[in-house]
């Protein structure tokens, strides 16, 4: 299928970009979306690309998480608060050490992304997007350790997609049905063509 091609699509040999291309201080990338989106995929080459550390938000779930989502359950809103509050310190560390991070992180509704950016000028977000048949044909075909595909309909009903009034400064969405390659020279063109954060 399209979809599992794109996430298999190969991106090359992968030029590490300095940030003084970007020209911009340590940065903080969340790559968010929901399942099947690509996060990790899309992070995880993304880091390479900025020479940045790669994190992936779900190695910073409590058990009680864990273990409520392997029974097909979803989270609420209590069960995210400190986990959404470690991914912001996690961020935080890394930029007041001078080390650049990408985050794969669900961040599903804007106070989430609020939160996991709280306090961190540094710090944009980039929401990938794709249709439910392309998403449902991902997670479908993928065994996660503990993110059935029975949870993706709730995931897509908590959904707040990028509120182009409220999100616009350092947050844009990103079509996913395409090769890593071509979803990273997009993020990468709006990094450098986006002013620096300076609040």
């Amino acid at each position: 299928m399209a979809g599992e091609r794109s996430l298999r699509s190969l991106t090359g040999d992968v030029r590490p970009l300095s940030f003084d291309e970007l020209q911009r201080p340590a940065l903080a990338v969340v790559v968010a979306g929901v399942s099947g989106s690509g996060k990790t995929t899309v992070g995880t080459h993304l880091a390479q690309r900025l020479s940045a550390r790669f994190l992936d938000a779900d190695d910073f779930h409590p058990a009680a998480n864990i273990a409520k989502m392997a029974r097909g359950e979803p989270l609420d809103d209590a069960d995210r608060r400190p986990w959404l509050a470690a991914l912001n310190q996690a961020l935080a560390m890394h930029l007041e050490s001078g080390e650049s991070v990408v985050l794969a992180c669900s961040a599903l509704k804007r106070a989430y992304r609020d939160r996991l950016t709280a306090g961190l000028p540094n710090a944009v977000c980039v929401m990938l997007s794709g249709s439910r048949e392309l998403l449902q044909a991902r997670v479908s075909g993928r065994q996660h350790r503990f993110m059935p595909a029975s949870l993706l309909d709730s995931q897509l009903a908590t959904l707040e997609p990028l509120d182009p009034l409220r999100e616009a400064v350092g947050r844009w969405a990103v079509d996913t049905d395409r090769p890593v390659a071509e979803i990273l020279e997009d993020i990468v063109a709006t990094l450098k063509a986006a002013p620096a954060p300076t609040s």
